[in-house]
């Protein structure tokens, strides 16, 4: 079974990758495949290995990379992931939240029946804000 530093490194390696690379969509699988191992080591994870897998997934199908990411600096990732997590209603009726960046094109307004799911969408998305911030601050 991977070490957890290694699994940290390979998971590092794996996203410099897919940031260089017109095949994301084999190194999305890879890093699927590693974050399967990391809650393999550690029972009791699965909610944050669906998260990082969702961050990969948005990179990887969707484009949306770091350099892309750092292009959105009105709170656009934290609000549309506050649309995410406010519930089922925003889901079931379809509508696109007033809380949605209104920058942001109203098709990508895509919630799932299933408020896990869009927990997950929410909480990659404020992923994706939390790195954002840390590279505009140098760390």
């Amino acid at each position: 079974m991977t070490q957890p530093k290694l699994l940290q490194d390979e998971c590092r390696e794996l996203s410099r990758k897919l940031s260089n690379t017109p095949d994301a969509m084999t190194h999305a699988r890879e890093a699927a495949q590693l974050i399967q191992q990391g809650a393999m080591m550690q029972p009791g994870i699965k909610a944050v290995t669906d998260v990082l897998a969702e961050r990969q997934r948005q990179i990887a199908v969707e484009g949306w990379t770091p350099e892309h990411d750092d292009e959105h600096i009105a709170c656009e990732l934290s609000d549309a992931a506050a649309c995410y997590a406010l519930g089922r209603e925003a889901a079931d009726a379809g509508d696109v939240p007033d809380c949605w960046p209104q920058s942001w094109d109203e098709s990508w307004w895509r919630p799932s029946l299933d408020r896990r799911r869009n927990l997950v969408k929410a909480a990659a998305l404020l992923l994706a804000e939390i790195e954002r911030l840390d590279r505009a601050r140098g760390l």
